[in-house]
């Protein structure tokens, strides 16, 4: 089926971010993922061709296109590239810590921050999960306690996407004081940046995604001006969830690019690849499992495209969110075990795009909230 959600505008950039995976990205990809990081030229330059922060205002120096397909083109090219772990470290810095800024960031802490978001030239994080609170935020220790006009801020953090490469991260802390598990106004957001007392310990070794550094986070006592508070202070719980729409929409987004990248190579393979004579997409189980495939595909992309559009509009809610994120990271978790296996013992091989794909696409059921709480969510929902 034909998509209608782009128009001529999104195509153009198509080019852009297309030509940017040939030139920027291809020649260097492996080498990033061995050395599971990517370098600072990759996120500058990024930035001098208008990939980051596009929903920034343009005082701010950025494209004022807040637009979320054209996200959607960016993420769509990565997966056509197999560069989805690049998709990932621009989703965190583009999805997940400047729309807490562009909602909530006092005047000074926007000029402070986005026009260097917005050209790569800081390259940021968002550090809410720790070893003990996952999709659990009212469980999180991190403390800030007030110093005169500062704060003091101690804790750990863990599964921290950009944490090694970043310059700072979005930090959601307790600031109540009080122990267990804390209340709706128990929490503040604050933009910490590297500096005494902030530490990365050991970079993680994920399954797939490498070449996105992942690392726990350590402070020690680090001092936070009180200009770097986002929003008010006792609010950071709230801010998380009023903008867990757009950070899920995006996880919907790339696991429907995933989902099309991988079905489109897959066919191209079994066109190629013989067996006993025939090609493999001449076994009539290929075309079954093949037309299966494609119709998960077209089911996605329509679902995803409707929640985009809903997006742009102001109509997507959390729960709307949870719904469309949990369908397709869980359709895209099935499709890429399909196509891995219609490859047979080369989808085992990484060099090929299956398998990475495969990799990447589990941590989709889990990242920016688990399968089980998105159908706890829309649970809840539907019992009133």
């Amino acid at each position: 089926m034909e998509r209608r959600v782009f128009e001529e505008d999104h195509e153009l950039f198509r080019e852009v971010a297309r030509e940017f995976n040939v030139r920027e990205v291809a020649p260097h990809y492996a080498e990033w993922d061995r050395e599971h990081r990517m370098p600072r030229r990759l996120w500058e330059a990024a930035g001098e061709q208008g990939l980051l922060g596009m929903a920034v205002p343009e005082e701010f120096g950025g494209a004022g296109m807040s637009d979320y397909r054209f996200r959607a083109v960016l993420d769509e090219e990565f997966a056509r590239s197999n560069h989805l772990a690049v998709g990932l470290a621009f989703h965190l810095h583009d999805d997940m810590v400047l729309p807490h800024l562009l909602a909530y960031g006092s005047d000074d802490l926007k000029e402070r921050w986005l026009p260097a978001m917005v050209s790569g030239e800081k390259v940021t994080s968002v550090a809410w999960t720790e070893p003990g609170a996952g999709s659990d935020l009212r469980g999180i220790r991190t403390k800030a306690v007030r110093d005169g006009d500062d704060w003091l801020l101690s804790g750990q953090k863990t599964f921290i996407g950009n944490g090694i490469t970043g310059d700072a991260s979005l930090v959601l802390a307790r600031t109540d004081g009080g122990s267990g598990r804390g209340a709706s106004d128990s929490f503040t957001l604050f933009m910490v940046e590297k500096t005494e007392g902030y530490s990365t310990g050991r970079q993680l070794d994920k399954m797939g995604l490498k070449a996105s550094d992942t690392a726990e986070l350590f402070f020690d006592n680090v001092r936070v001006p009180g200009n770097n508070v986002v929003g008010e202070v006792g609010s950071g719980l709230r801010y998380s969830i009023e903008q867990l729409p757009q950070g899920r929409l995006g996880i919907a987004v790339a696991s429907a690019a995933v989902a099309r990248a991988i079905y489109s190579q897959t066919l191209t393979y079994t066109r190629e690849r013989n067996a006993f004579g025939e090609r493999i997409l001449d076994f009539q189980n290929t075309r079954f499992e093949l037309a299966d495939i494609l119709t998960e595909v077209e089911v996605t992309e329509t679902y995803v495209d409707s929640a985009m559009t809903a997006f742009n509009e102001g109509g997507l809610d959390a729960v709307s969110a949870a719904r469309v994120k949990l369908w397709a990271s869980e359709r895209v978790k099935s499709i890429t075990d399909r196509c891995l296996q219609l490859h047979g013992g080369y989808g085992y091989i990484l060099e090929y795009p299956v398998s990475q794909a495969f990799l990447a696409a589990r941590l989709l059921t889990i990242f920016g909230g688990t399968s089980e709480i998105m159908r706890e969510t829309v649970g809840r929902s539907i019992a009133g």
